[in-house]
């Protein structure tokens, strides 16, 4: 049975991996130019090497972000259906709803 306590865990935790997601894309972003500075000015192998495999975990993380968002995308929107048919209303539905659309205009634009 799908009750409102549920549905604020569930809404809290897409809010939670939205943050992650964005976080990891900042990261990817921040290593991607580390590791191009250091090619530009000739590094050595080693560390050059090493930098790769910082970028490589980081990229690693954002598909893996977008599987958990999306597991927990489908777990709100299952809670939020099961209370809008016992006739539930209140600032929790209204707080699921916009967070239901903040994510789907997430992957929207990841699909671009």
């Amino acid at each position: 049975m799908a009750t409102v306590r549920n549905l604020k865990i569930k809404t809290s935790t897409c809010k939670r991996i939205v943050k992650e997601l964005r976080s990891y894309e900042k990261e990817v972003e921040k290593e991607a130019a580390k590791t191009a500075d250091m090619k530009e000015k000739g590094a050595d192998p080693y560390d050059l090497k090493q930098q790769e495999n910082v970028l490589a975990e980081s990229r690693m993380m954002v598909p893996d972000c977008h599987k958990r968002l999306e597991a927990a995308l489908a777990d709100l929107k299952g809670t939020l259906a099961e209370l809008k048919e016992a006739n539930q209303q209140g600032m929790e539905m209204q707080e699921a709803d916009s967070v239901i659309t903040e994510v789907e205009a997430l992957f929207q634009t990841a699909e671009e």
